[in-house]
């Protein structure tokens, strides 16, 4: 199956870590959403906007990997599936069921995100563009 990854999930080192199965296939772009960071773990969240994008990476992960990343989201507590076509091959992901207000990431968290930008050759700026929005 394919996984569009973003936040901590983006680095390579975690994601061997989280689904030993996984593949790195390429970065891509998920249209019409923005990345910002929210809850009381100050994780990552994607969410709908016009004319935005999210700088992610697609995975394809096994059926074993889905679960393990299942219990690592909390799924369907914390976060809920989102399924989008990407060259007509259905791909998930993953969005915070509650929507709360945007929380900075602790600075450890952050730096397994920049790490993961660098892995995926990803560019910085639609993330420092999510840690200046306060909404």
């Amino acid at each position: 199956m394919l996984y569009f990854a973003y936040g901590s999930n983006l680095n390579h080192f975690q994601m061997k870590r989280r689904c030993k199965d996984s593949i790195f296939i390429k970065k891509i772009n998920l249209k019409n959403f923005r990345l910002t960071f929210r809850s009381k773990y100050r994780a990552a969240d994607i969410e709908p906007k016009i004319n935005s994008i999210v700088p992610g990476a697609l995975f394809e992960i096994s059926k074993s990997d889905e679960k393990k990343l299942d219990v690592y989201e909390d799924f369907p507590i914390l976060y809920k599936k989102y399924f989008f076509y990407y060259y007509e091959k259905k791909v998930m992901t993953y969005t915070m069921v509650k929507k709360s207000q945007f929380k900075f990431p602790t600075e450890r968290y952050l730096n397994i995100v920049k790490k993961g930008y660098k892995d995926c050759n990803l560019d910085k700026k639609h993330l420092e563009r999510a840690l200046k929005e306060i909404c």
